[in-house]
């Protein structure tokens, strides 16, 4: 069986990465965000990596996801490597309108699942007009 691989610069990039060790910033995570009613959904791509290596913070309105997956080459005759080891980031900035207090995190089958509520004073609501006593008035435009 011959393995080839057409992208001689990616190529060169994890040479590079294995003779000078890890990368210096941390790899992106692929991700898709969607409003479901009143919650934002953000799933984040990650697999091979265990839940216990992801951490998730959230500071003045920046939510930052990091994970990190294991190098499973290690000490091994590589024929090809291609799925990137070690740390990812992402920051995703939480507008004034998301409950960044009440996020939900779960993690199944590779896929970080958040839930970000929309907060209260966002959310659309009716406003009542009360009649006031009856004395008739006119609009002038």
């Amino acid at each position: 069986m011959v393995l080839m691989r057409t992208d001689p610069f990616r190529d060169f990039d994890r040479l590079t990465q294995r003779l000078l060790g890890e990368t210096t910033r941390p790899m992106t995570m692929p991700m898709d965000a969607y409003r479901d009613g009143d919650t934002f959904v953000i799933h984040f791509d990650l697999p091979g990596v265990r839940a216990d290596s992801i951490d998730l913070e959230v500071e003045r309105n920046v939510l930052t996801v990091r994970a990190e997956r294991e190098d499973t080459t290690k000490g091994r005759d590589v024929v090809m490597a291609e799925r990137p080891s070690g740390s990812f980031s992402r920051q995703l900035f939480l507008g004034e309108s998301l409950d960044a207090d009440n996020i939900s995190a779960d993690y199944a089958d590779g896929v970080l699942t958040l839930r970000i509520p929309v907060a209260e004073q966002a959310k659309p609501r009716k406003i009542s007009v009360a009649e006031g006593p009856g004395t008739a008035g006119q609009i002038k435009g």
